[in-house]
C-alpha cells in the first residue's frame, strides 16, 4: 500500500477496482483525487463513512446502517478503510453482483461475526435500514412490512426458522436468490441516488 497516500492510484489498486467494480478509469481517479481530499492519510475513519451517508440519506438516520456498512469491510478491524475498500463498499451496496453481494449482505447480518445469523441481528440489521427511509415513505408501506418487528418476523419465517435457531451463510444465500420478496427486504438499494451523490461530488 506504499502509494497510496501519494497523489496518483497505483496501476495495482486501479487495475483491481477496474476489474472487480464498474467503474471506470477516470471515475476512479476523479473519487481518488476528492477521497484524499477529505481523508488526507489514506484512509477514511468510521465517523467520516457515517458522514458520507448522512449526505446520501439527508431525509432519514442513515448512522446505524452506516456503522454496520462500515464494519462489514473493515475486516482488518482496524477501524479505518483504505480506498479500496471503500470503493468496493459503495459498489457493493449499490450496484455488485448478486452473488457477491449477497455474500456480503451475510456477512453485513452477522454482526458478532461468528459465521451464522440469529433473529436479534436480522431485527438489528433491518432497524438500521427501516431508520434510512423517510417517515413520510414509512407510512406508504405494505400492512405487512410498516415496521422493523414485521420486516424481520417476515424474513425470519421465511426461513421456517424457530426463535432461538441460527442461519448459516449458504442457506442464507440459497433462500435469498430463491425468494425475490425476501431480497427486497434484506437490502436497502437507492442506487440511484448513491450514484448521483457519487457524481456531483466528481465536480
Amino acid at each position: 500500500m506504499g502509494n497510496t497516500k501519494s497523489g496518483a492510484l497505483s496501476k495495482e489498486i486501479l487495475d483491481d477496482l477496474k476489474l472487480n467494480t464498474r467503474y471506470t478509469e477516470e471515475e476512479l481517479c476523479a473519487w481518488y483525487a476528492t477521497f484524499l481530499k477529505e481523508c488526507p492519510t489514506g484512509r477514511i475513519t468510521k465517523e467520516q463513512f457515517e458522514g458520507i451517508y448522512a449526505s446520501f440519506f439527508p431525509d432519514a438516520d442513515p448512522t446505524a446502517y452506516a456503522r454496520h456498512v462500515f464494519r462489514s469491510f473493515d475486516t482488518n478491524a482496524d477501524g479505518t478503510l483504505d480506498f479500496k475498500e471503500y470503493i468496493v463498499a459503495l459498489h457493493l451496496t449499490s450496484s455488485g453482483k448478486t452473488m457477491r453481494k449477497l455474500e456480503w449482505a451475510f456477512a453485513l447480518y452477522d454482526v458478532d461475526g461468528n459465521g451464522t445469523i440469529s433473529k436479534n441481528e436480522v431485527q438489528e440489521i433491518v432497524r438500521s435500514i427501516f431508520n434510512m427511509i423517510p417517515i413520510e415513505d414509512q407510512k406508504n408501506l405494505p400492512e405487512g412490512e410498516d415496521t422493523p418487528e414485521k420486516r424481520a418476523d417476515k424474513i425470519w419465517n421465511f426461513f421456517g426458522k424457530k426463535e432461538d435457531d441460527k442461519i448459516g451463510e449458504g442457506e442464507f444465500i440459497q433462500g435469498v436468490m430463491e425468494n425475490k420478496d425476501i431480497l427486497r427486504l434484506i437490502q436497502f438499494d437507492e442506487p440511484k441516488k448513491i450514484q448521483e451523490k457519487l457524481k456531483e461530488k466528481k465536480h
